[in-house]
């Protein structure tokens, strides 16, 4: 009966060990992107078959203008890159979308990446549509707010960076402007990659 026992024990703990090891990811909650239509700072077409092309995606909230929260934001981004590059991780793309698509022109947007160092090969920062449509992708998808400040010229929007699947579902979210869990991110990415798109 002991030894009746002991199999059993070890036929759970490999069945743990096995849902463990099949990449190890867990998502925090499932949000379906809406679909839109935007134009990166290379002046190419992106929308959200993009986020669906099987590789997994970062994406962030910013606008060139901001002075407080993007500078920030946009640099932790690029480190995170440089993170994933040297662990020679290249199945996931970083999509940022601007806050202020009136004054974001790709060129604009172009100019406000190269102060970065940063790999623009996978990262998209895109415009191309209206103010109060990323407000509602952002409120709809991302659960996140975007509005204009009445007192200034800056734009009201959240900090934080959000975790795509391969099918375009966002999965989980991260803070983006301090205090960033730089290593757990890049270990999520890589976990995701592994995993698969999340079921």
């Amino acid at each position: 009966m002991k030894y009746i026992k002991n199999v059993g024990f070890v036929f759970v703990l490999t069945i743990i060990l096995s849902a463990c090891s099949n990449g190890g990811f867990h998502s925090d909650y499932q949000y379906e992107i809406e679909d839109f239509e935007a134009t990166n700072q290379r002046g190419e077409p992106i929308n959200q078959n993009d986020l669906k092309n099987g590789k997994v995606t970062l994406v962030d909230f910013i606008f060139t203008n901001c002075i407080t929260v993007c500078p920030p934001m946009t640099y932790n981004m690029s480190q995170i890159q440089g993170m994933l590059e040297e662990e020679g991780v290249t199945d996931y793309q970083i999509v940022s979308f601007s806050v202020d698509p009136e004054n974001d022109s790709p060129e604009v947007l172009s100019e406000y990446i190269s102060n970065y160092e940063a790999n623009e090969d996978n990262w998209h920062l895109v415009t191309g549509y209206k103010q109060e449509f990323i407000s509602q992708l952002a409120l709809n998808s991302f659960k996140t707010i975007v509005q204009n400040d009445p007192t200034s010229d800056q734009v009201i929007h959240g900090v934080n960076f959000y975790l795509v699947d391969q099918n375009g579902t966002v999965v989980k979210d991260y803070q983006g402007n301090e205090e960033v869990p730089m290593d757990m991110i890049v270990s999520d990415v890589k976990a995701l990659i592994k995993a698969g798109p999340v079921e």
